[in-house]
């Protein structure tokens, strides 16, 4: 049984350790990017923030040898058991799920907790959450959020008020990091791109 492409272009596919079972990530694969798993026995997607294939390791070399695949009885959704090449993680862990949601909520407030806590409510889409309903409502209505909010920051500059350019300002940040989330870019990458300018 093949996954049904005909139905969604793109499909999840979980990518689960084959000697321990843990599961290691989550990633979208189109037909091309489930032909080039099969063929090549390395674990490829479909990146839908930078539009193309790519496949897992390319960069850091730890690559997912793939043992199964399975596909649910709906035929839209992957699982695949492989065998890692050392950490899964871009943080180094052995799984993109190795830290809970308790664990985030015990850790210091800062940029990286809310990605990481944004980055959560985009997986598990607990139910009354704003930010469960920005993604279930898409990039358009994320990116026009986002542009209110920009207008908001602009106008509270103008009017010199510090209280509400703080305030506004965070709404910014949080509706970009909903995006940013939404389009699976990390922060870090924006920051790899200041550096380099930083460094002309």
């Amino acid at each position: 049984m093949n996954p049904d492409f005909q139905k969604n272009n793109l499909l999840p596919a979980i990518i689960q350790n084959s000697d321990s079972k843990k599961v290691l990530m989550l990633g979208w694969m189109n037909q091309e990017s489930f032909e080039k798993t099969l063929e090549t026995k390395n674990v490829w997607f479909f990146s839908r923030s930078r539009k193309r294939l790519w496949e897992k390791g390319e960069d850091s070399k730890n690559y997912l040898r793939v043992d199964e695949i399975k596909i649910d009885c709906d035929k839209d959704a992957i699982l695949i058991y492989a065998k890692p090449e050392g950490p899964t993680c871009h943080t180094l862990n052995e799984s993109c799920f190795d830290t809970s949601l308790d664990e985030y909520q015990k850790e210091e407030f800062d940029i990286d907790y809310l990605e990481k806590l944004i980055q959560s409510r985009k997986l598990q889409k607990p139910k009354n959450s704003y930010t469960t309903e920005l993604f279930n409502e898409g990039i358009k209505k994320i990116s026009k959020k986002l542009g209110e909010e920009a207008s908001e920051v602009i106008i509270a500059s103008l009017a010199e008020k510090r209280s509400d350019l703080i305030y506004e300002s965070a709404d910014l940040i949080y509706h970009l990091l909903v995006l940013l989330v939404n389009e699976e870019i990390n922060f870090n990458e924006i920051i790899d791109e200041l550096s380099k300018r930083h460094k002309k």
